[in-house]
This record gives C-alpha cells, sequence and structure tokens, in this order.
C-alpha cells in the first residue's frame, strides 16, 4: 500500500481540476453537430435489442464526440487511456502498437467492434487496435464491462469495446493537420536529429435525399521519439447508406491501414533493438436493415477482415528471423428482433471462418458457428427491466459451449436506479498461443480455452448534467492463460493457470453544464477502478510470468473541459498502479481557439515529463507538444 500513497497524495490536484472546469473545441455552424443528444438518451449499438443508455443494466462507459474534440489524443489508442478501467498498455505512442484489456483481464480477452461488427485478430490481440478508422471518423466509443459473450459470444470474456462511426448529416469537407516534437534529440544517430511527429487527417461528406457518403483518410509519419521508433501509418475509409425507404437501408463500410514502425524493444528486448514491424489491415462489411412489419425487423450483413504482419526481427538483413503472417475471417450473420405484448424478442446466427497462413504459426483453419437469443421486458413490474437470454456456440477446434446471463434493473426514482448482472464467457487461444515457433517464444497446441464467471451489483444515477455509476463485481476464470517459463534460458510458453480471481469495484462519473447567455459550457469527466485478483498456481510452480504481474492495482482517470466563446482548455489527469507496485501520473493539457469554420489547438503531453513504461521495458516518450488545426467547409 505503500505506493498507493501516491494515489491519495494527488487526489487534491485532480479535484481542483474538477472545479477548475474545461470545455470542448468550438463546433462551427456548418459542420453538422450530432453530439448535443444527451448521454442518457445515446442508443448502445448491439447486435439486437438496442436500448438507450438509461435503460442499459450494464455498466457501460462512453467516450461521446465532444470528449473526443476536447481531449489531447489523436488516436483510439490515446483516447482509451483516458478510461479508468481500460488498461491500454502501448508498446509505442503515435498509434503503433498497443494492448488492450478491461478490468483486470489480459489483452486476448477483450473483443473490439467496429459498428457492431467484430475486428478480433485470431492471429494475436497484439494487433486487434490496428484499426482504418481516423479519430475525425469516430462518433463515440462503447465499452462494455463484464463478459458480452451473451451478446457476441466468444472471445468477449471480460468486455467488448464498439467503436461507432459518424454519419454524416450535411455534405463538407474537413481538414486536420498538425506537427509536434518533444524538443529531445537522437543521440545515437550521427547528426543528432530532432525526435518529431506530423499528420494529417482529411474528410468529405456527401449527403443527399436516399444516399449519403463518407469519405476519411489520414497520414503521420515521424522518426519517434527514441532510436528505432521511426513510425509511417496510413489509413482510408468509405461509408455508405443507400435508403430503399424510411426503414429500409443497405450500408456499405470499407477501411485500409498500413503502419510501418520501429520496434526497438517491443517483443524481445534487447536483443531487438534493430527490429521492425509492418502490419496492414482491411475491413468489408455490407448490411441490410430492414423492417418486415411494424413488430418485426432483420438485419442480415457479411463482413471480412484481412491482417498482414511483417515482423523483421532485423530490419537490414531480411534473410533471417523474419515473421510473416496473412490471416483471414469471414463473417456472415443474421439479427432479428420482435415486438410482443409480453416482451422485445432478439435472436439470430453467426457464422466465422478464421485462416492463418504463417512461416512460423504454420497454415490453419478453424470455423465458428453461434446461435443467440434474448427476451427484454418491463412488463412483470413497472420499475423492474429484465433481460435475459444466452448464446450457443460451437468450435471446431473447442467445441460446444453455452453462454447463458442475465440484466437487471429496478428503478428507485427518476434519477437513480439499481442495476445486477451475471453471465459467463469463454476465450478461444489466438493461433500465436496455440502454434507459435521461434526462438524465444514457442506456442502450447494443448491450451484449454478460458472460461469465467461474472457477478455484479451497482448503482446508475441520470439527470440533465451528471451522469455517474458506481458497480461492485467478482470475476472468477479458470484455465487462465500467460507465458510462462521456469528460468532466463527457457523460451516464453503459454499455459493454463488453474484459476485467476478478481473483485474489483468501479466508479465513472461525466458532469455538463450549459451556460447559454455566456456561451459558456463545462465537461468534467472522473472515473476509477480498484481491482484486487488472486492468481493461483503461478509463483508457487517457480514461473516467471510475462503479463499477470502488470495488471492494474488501482487507476484513476479525471478530465475537465471549459469553454467561453471561442476559447476552449482542456486539462486531463491518470494516475496508474500495477500489481508490481509501479505506478506513474501523467498530466495532458489542450488549449484552443476558434476563428469560425477554423480551429487551432495546442497539446502539451505528460507535462510532468514522467519516465514511465506500460509495456514490456519500453519507455513512453517524455514530455512531448503538439500543435494542430481543424478547417471545414
Amino acid at each position: 500500500m505503500k505506493k498507493f500513497s501516491t494515489i491519495i497524495r494527488n487526489i487534491p490536484f485532480i479535484w481542483t481540476m474538477l472545479g477548475t472546469g474545461l470545455a470542448p473545441a468550438q463546433q462551427s455552424e456548418s459542420e453538422p453537430d450530432t453530439t448535443t443528444i444527451p448521454l442518457s438518451e445515446v442508443i448502445i449499438t448491439e447486435n439486437r435489442l438496442q436500448l438507450p443508455f438509461i435503460q442499459q443494466n450494464r455498466h457501460i462507459q462512453i467516450i461521446d464526440r465532444k470528449q473526443i474534440d476536447a481531449l489531447p489524443a489523436r488516436s483510439v489508442n490515446e483516447l482509451l487511456s483516458h478510461v479508468a478501467g481500460v488498461d491500454l498498455r502501448q508498446r509505442g505512442p503515435f498509434g503503433t502498437q498497443a494492448d488492450v484489456s478491461i478490468d483486470g483481464g489480459s489483452f486476448e480477452q477483450t473483443l473490439v467492434l467496429v459498428n457492431g461488427m467484430k475486428v478480433l485478430d485470431a492471429q494475436t490481440g497484439h494487433n486487434t487496435l490496428n484499426l482504418p478508422i481516423p479519430t475525425d471518423a469516430i462518433e463515440r466509443i462503447e465499452i462494455i464491462r463484464g463478459p458480452a459473450a451473451r451478446v457476441y459470444g466468444i472471445n468477449s470474456l471480460t468486455g467488448a469495446i464498439n467503436i461507432v462511426t459518424r454519419k454524416p448529416t450535411a455534405s463538407g469537407v474537413q481538414v486536420h493537420a498538425y506537427t509536434g516534437s518533444g524538443f529531445k534529440r537522437d543521440t545515437a544517430a550521427a547528426d543528432h536529429v530532432l525526435f518529431h511527429g506530423r499528420g494529417v487527417q482529411l474528410g468529405s461528406n456527401l449527403v443527399k435525399e436516399h444516399h449519403r457518403h463518407s469519405l476519411h483518410g489520414s497520414h503521420e509519419s515521424g522518426n519517434g521519439y527514441r532510436y528505432n521508433t521511426a513510425f509511417r501509418n496510413n489509413k482510408l475509409l468509405y461509408q455508405g447508406e443507400v435508403r430503399a425507404n424510411t426503414t429500409d437501408a443497405l450500408s456499405l463500410m470499407g477501411g485500409y491501414v498500413s503502419n510501418n514502425f520501429g520496434a526497438n524493444g517491443f517483443y524481445a528486448a534487447p536483443g531487438d533493438k534493430e527490429s521492425q514491424e509492418i502490419v496492414q489491415t482491411v475491413l468489408a462489411a455490407l448490411s441490410y436493415r430492414s423492417q418486415l412489419t411494424e413488430r418485426i425487423s432483420v438485419s442480415p450483413r457479411v463482413s471480412y477482415r484481412y491482417a498482414y504482419d511483417d515482423y523483421r526481427y532485423f530490419r537490414n538483413d531480411l534473410s533471417r528471423a523474419r515473421s510473416q503472417h496473412h490471416g483471414q475471417a469471414i463473417n456472415t450473420e443474421i439479427n432479428g428482433t420482435m415486438q410482443t405484448s409480453a416482451g422485445d424478442i432478439g435472436i439470430g446466427l453467426e457464422m466465422r471462418n478464421e485462416i492463418i497462413r504463417s512461416t512460423n504459426i504454420g497454415n490453419h483453419n478453424r470455423s465458428n458457428y453461434g446461435l443467440y437469443a434474448e427476451f427484454k421486458t418491463a412488463r412483470i413490474h413497472d420499475k423492474l427491466l429484465l433481460s435475459a437470454g444466452t448464446y450457443i456456440n460451437y468450435n471446431s477446434d473447442y467445441g460446444w459451449q453455452l453462454f447463458p446471463g442475465i440484466d437487471v434493473g429496478y428503478t428507485l426514482n427518476n434519477r437513480l436506479k439499481l442495476v445486477a448482472h451475471t453471465g459467463t464467457g469463454q476465450r478461444i487461444p489466438s493461433f500465436t498461443d496455440l502454434y507459435l515457433n521461434q526462438p524465444g517464444n514457442v506456442g502450447n497446441p494443448s491450451l484449454l480455452s478460458e472460461r469465467a464467471w461474472h457477478a455484479e451489483g451497482g448503482l446508475k444515477y441520470v439527470d440533465n448534467r451528471l451522469v455517474a455509476q458506481a458497480t461492485y463485481f467478482y470475476r472468477n476464470m479458470n484455465e487462465f492463460i500467460d507465458w510462462v517459463r521456469g528460468n532466463l534460458d527457457q523460451p516464453w510458453q503459454p499455459q493454463n493457470f488453474q484459476r485467476n480471481r478478481t473483485r474489483g469495484v468501479t466508479f465513472s462519473g461525466n458532469y455538463r453544464l450549459v451556460a447559454n447567455e455566456r456561451r459558456t459550457t463545462l465537461l468534467a469527466g472522473l472515473s476509477y477502478t480498484w481491482l484486487s485478483p488472486d492468481i493461483v498456481n503461478n509463483q508457487e510452480a517457480g514461473y516467471l510470468y510475462k503479463y499477470v504481474i502488470e495488471s492494474l492495482r488501482h487507476q484513476l482517470a479525471a478530465h475537465v473541459n471549459w469553454h467561453a466563446g471561442p476559447i476552449s482548455a482542456t486539462v486531463a489527469a491518470r494516475l496508474n498502479e500495477r500489481l508490481s507496485y509501479k505506478s506513474y501520473f501523467l498530466g495532458d493539457v489542450r488549449v484552443a481557439y476558434g476563428f469560425g469554420t477554423l480551429d487551432i489547438y495546442l497539446d502539451t503531453q505528460n507535462i510532468f515529463d514522467v519516465t514511465y513504461i506500460e509495456a514490456a521495458a519500453i519507455p513512453m516518450p517524455g514530455r512531448w507538444f503538439s500543435l494542430g488545426m481543424k478547417y471545414r467547409l
């Protein structure tokens, strides 16, 4: 608990920020404002029974468009790092590579979706966040905590993150450009060049009576922040919708991202000082929604994901220690809903085929089939909302599995609600877990799938200005997988630990105040997570283990945004303490000024120039300054 005193000492500073106030960047009248919908009315995007946030019985956190505009962050990775309960462990900044987990789980146990479409990487969870989505194309990010298998099936063991993209309401063009530096030089290079980075995001919308389209692209590059951390990242995202009538519509999505970065120390430090990695992802989806009758709707969807991973241990010698992986996933699904006098029913079927062709994993295929049903009713009692369902899953390698779950919400008054949830989940080992064959990392084809049971209960408070929720949860996980070895001379290999019991307390709150007569707005957020894991059968066996010891114990995140006329300012702070008792406190600041359709901002990230590590032995950047501008036409 000695390190926890760091949290106590910093709480006055964080509350001072909350009292000071901050705000979102100014939005011009020419830009369609899709962010004025109160958070309590936001429809949470699930595959079947969609509910407003206020009616949800789960602990769901949202990063909405106002926060995305206000936070000093330029990637999905950086945005997620501002949410307590989400452990974002970056191996490099600028959106290069990061592992994401929820509430003490591993990076393989969190499912990531785009508009409800699964984008999990069967090769490895290290590449899950390699997404073709510039931040300017995001409407909001939904974080669903606890197992989501009843809704999404396998590999949503500890939660799910759904990225919802923006739908244009008016034609227009947007330009967003930025550049930055830590004003430190590369002493390992002959010319001692200054570390720097730059980027540009472009977006265009076309909106007609019966169809609308948007195209977003971005380019980011730089020489990094220390030796061999240069990066080059290109993204392209197209979305289209063609409406057949007022209720039926065809939706299309296609995206491509290519990410090339120096991987110094990413996986096998210190020998990988000269390593490099190139990852590419293609996403495509075609869906149709139809209201067959007043009470019945149906939505089929076909989606495709291609992933390429080229890891070069010696970037200047490709004849040795090079790993190349080609992965494909084809997913077909059909979701339907029906309203009855007793309640709403959701039902559907999905099929998924995963393929990998790899130089050191081999060639493997596997298939997955899921059948799910859910029932929601408020007819039992006028203050009680009940949702129950199950997901029946068959995997060609791991057989049958059943994931039942139930949510209950009881309204105490028009602002306060009691909520409870219980459910189960499963995580199928990745192809890397099973078959990897490298000198320092060896797979284990005998691995069992991870299984978990989760229960939680809490309170949710919603009014016109404040949305807050507090939850206690308990998770019982069996066959937990971590990479271990008996001594430093042995390669890492994944093994099933028998038990991982985790208790946790979570809190999140967002406060908004708008004073129109003074053109002043206030947006403040605070979230906290305390975790107490009990991990059995690791230390007793004498293992060295790779990921478990770095799980979070305490995590606090706060942000305040103030806006008056053309001026806005944001302060964001994060405090993390891990099981290893490594802790660090980070502060970020953004100030902005709006000139009608033009906004200019200055970011200072890690303003206190803290030295810290999030993953492996990779030091993260110190203080970093960025200057940017956004223009809308």
